[in-house]
């Protein structure tokens, strides 16, 4: 049975967030690229290979994620929330992944900084 987690809990453990965040990147690579507004295309296309950039170097970082990265993040995030309403079905369940995949960054990136006592990036 798969565990519920929820953004900014500070309960959830590092590893638990770094397990979704694995489960969910292997979801999306097997994605299929949905079909997009013309208008937004390269825009979102453009966060797909941010994001996906971030998850591979997190990945390949052992779970660790720098401040700068984590602003980009930020602002992917902000503007798949400006993005993401004027999806259809397929596309906005393709780019709500990747929102997701990005708070899951950015939320491991604020655990891993409490941990080592950084404090907020």
């Amino acid at each position: 049975m798969r565990r519920p987690w929820r953004m900014g809990s500070s309960h959830c453990r590092p590893l638990a967030v770094k397990d979704d965040i694995v489960l969910l990147w292997q979801a999306h690579r097997q994605a299929a690229l949905p079909d997009v507004p013309r208008e937004s295309m390269g825009e979102l296309w453009v966060l797909d290979e941010i994001i996906g950039g971030c998850v591979n170097f997190y990945l390949q970082a052992g779970g660790a994620l720098d401040a700068p990265r984590k602003a980009v993040l930020e602002g992917c995030r902000a503007d798949l929330a400006r993005l993401l309403p004027d999806l259809e079905a397929t596309a906005a369940s393709y780019f709500s992944r990747l929102e997701t995949l990005a708070g899951l960054l950015i939320q491991a990136s604020e655990q891993g900084a409490e941990k080592s006592g950084a404090g907020p990036g």
